[in-house]
């Protein structure tokens, strides 16, 4: 349990409105600071961390012709209390962030076909989606720290060791959000030689000195493995401060629901005679770990008119089950089942049990951030009894807890209760997307529009198709979609060749390769190899945290 008490010594019940104070998913943890869940990431009952209510955004209609910068303050400061960060601090803090975006809408929304629009979030440093929210998580880590080490020097200031695993895309962009930062020293982990060679070459290839990557003589597992045991272990939390960045820190969904709203605002400059302010639109998105998904189900509980979130799987489709079924259950593959994908794509990277796709990104067993919806579906289940919102929130901690334990140690849970399917039901649906069904959606559409797809944007925009052919069969009319994108598809050249090579006229190099790869095999790297060994990744990273204090003159 947090004190509640802020910066400036007052009481965060004084300071902060309830979505602006933070509980933990499994119930220990409650009345925690924004800065408190972005420096800890994981609540200390292993559970996740969400605000004490969602706010309702009551004038969201008037922000209609702001910038993305502007649209992205007045959406954040709904869940950060101005006590913690001022207003003007937190403006800065958002433009830098997005000032490294090469498209000056941010998240440009382009129409692909009809009324399917695709919602382009590859335009930040790294060529994918995760850039809009690791560009804010870094400079808000640097803020934070630069503030409490305010008047202190040396060894006395309060430094951050960031330490994380990677399958690919996760490590360039915290790499690209952390580089450079003050007080704040990143590690990632990835499996040696099991990365595609492009996103191996986007981290190894940053040379600032807070930037460190560690190449893993074994598979993602081990590296994750890694991370656990170093977060749990009291020798190195007693020296160092270690830090998360994965999808589970908070500050990342909050920076991910920017991009629905201002979606939907540019839907509406972009059709206005079939398009009218609070009429309703589908947004369809590529789903792995739930945390994009998940940033859109807060601004649909804000008020933004959201018809349908829909969840698009690959093979390795464990929330497409939970949506069919109500039962959330592991399915691991094994041997010749499990394999597929393309090397070159980085295939090989994944954890163990996931079925290998032509979306590795996605390939996963469970999906990290789904407890937070959990959570509330618990919630409003609870909340049905008629008691005080203290028991609810109370009941809904005890029934996630219970639920996450069943899944530990059973291998999953579920059915859940009707009510709290069908409240899941009311809010979303699910597809799941084969890999030659994702290989046919990269195909068709280049000939149809010669628009390309990345893979994992590909299995979203099947998932789009599928979605409005059903909305004209129950509805009789069309409606607006928007399916997200997740990377460009130079990240995944092997899936878009695999698809585009038999076309006539395409050619890679000239139709998707973005100037910024070019050279980038040739450039300087710096890694350094490590055992599968947690013991010996605690010594690298006292070694180099130790070399960067030196080289500080602290």
């Amino acid at each position: 349990m947090s004190n509640g008490v802020v910066a400036n010594g007052a009481s965060a019940d004084q300071t902060h409105t309830a979505s602006q104070r933070y509980l933990s998913t499994r119930g220990e943890d409650s009345g925690l600071s924004f800065e408190e869940v972005v420096l800890k990431g994981l609540a200390t009952d292993g559970g996740l961390y969400i605000p004490e209510a969602i706010p309702s955004a009551d004038n969201w209609k008037s922000w209609k012709d702001l910038s993305f910068t502007d649209l992205a303050f007045n959406i954040i400061s709904l869940f950060v209390s101005p006590s913690e960060i001022p207003s003007e601090d937190l403006k800065d803090i958002i433009n830098r962030s997005y000032s490294t975006f090469r498209a000056e809408e941010v998240t440009p929304l382009v129409n692909l076909q009809g009324d399917i629009h695709l919602l382009e979030l590859f335009h930040g440093p790294t060529f994918a989606f995760k850039d809009v929210a690791l560009q804010f998580l870094g400079n808000l880590f640097e803020y934070f720290l630069v503030r409490r080490n305010e008047g202190k020097t040396g060894r006395d200031r309060y430094h951050l060791t960031v330490v994380g695993a990677t399958s690919g895309d996760t490590g360039s962009a915290a790499i690209y959000g952390l580089r450079g930062k003050k007080d704040v020293s990143v590690f990632m982990l990835h499996p040696k030689g099991r990365v595609s060679p492009v996103q191996e070459q986007q981290m190894t290839t940053v040379l600032d000195a807070n930037v460190h990557n560690l190449a893993v003589t074994g598979n993602f597992d081990n590296c994750q493995d890694i991370v656990k045991a170093l977060f749990a272990d009291p020798e190195i939390n007693s020296t160092h401060k270690l830090g998360a960045v994965n999808s589970i820190n908070w500050a990342r969904i909050l920076a991910q629901t920017v991009y629905y709203f201002h979606a939907y605002f540019s839907l509406l400059r972009q059709q206005p005679s079939t398009f009218k302010l609070g009429d309703t639109v589908r947004f369809v998105v590529p789903s792995g770990n739930f945390g994009d998904i998940l940033a859109g189900y807060f601004t649909l509980r804000m008020g933004l008119p959201v018809d349908k979130l829909v969840i698009a799987t690959n093979e390795n489709d464990i929330l497409d089950r939970f949506f069919k079924t109500g039962r959330y259950e592991k399915k691991p593959a094994y041997g010749s089942n499990a394999e597929g994908g393309l090397e070159q794509d980085g295939v090989k990277a994944h954890e163990d049990g996931v079925k290998e796709t032509l979306s590795p990104a996605m390939d996963i067993l469970v999906s990290s951030n789904f407890e937070r919806l959990l959570w509330f579906l618990a919630y409003q289940f609870a909340s049905s009894a008629g008691m005080d919102d203290e028991w609810n929130k109370k009941q809904a901690g005890q029934e996630v807890s219970s639920w996450l334990s069943d899944l530990k140690n059973k291998g999953g849970f579920g059915p859940v209760y009707k009510d709290v399917l069908e409240a899941a039901r009311k809010n979303f649906e699910s597809e799941r997307v084969s890999d030659q069904e994702t290989l046919d959606a990269i195909k068709a559409l280049y000939k149809e529009v010669g628009y390309v797809l990345d893979p994992h944007t590909a299995v979203g925009v099947e998932a789009a198709r599928r979605t409005q052919q059903r909305a004209l069969a129950e509805e009789g009319a069309a409606k607006h979609i928007i399916s997200l994108s997740t990377a460009h598809p130079a990240k995944f050249a092997g899936a878009v060749e695999l698809a585009l090579k038999e076309e006539p006229g395409f050619n890679f190099e000239e139709k998707v390769l973005p100037p910024e790869f070019i050279g980038l095999d040739k450039k300087e790297k710096r890694v350094s190899d490590v055992a599968n060994d947690w013991k010996a990744v605690r010594e690298v990273v006292r070694q180099q945290v130790e070399e960067e204090f030196k080289t500080l003159g602290y």
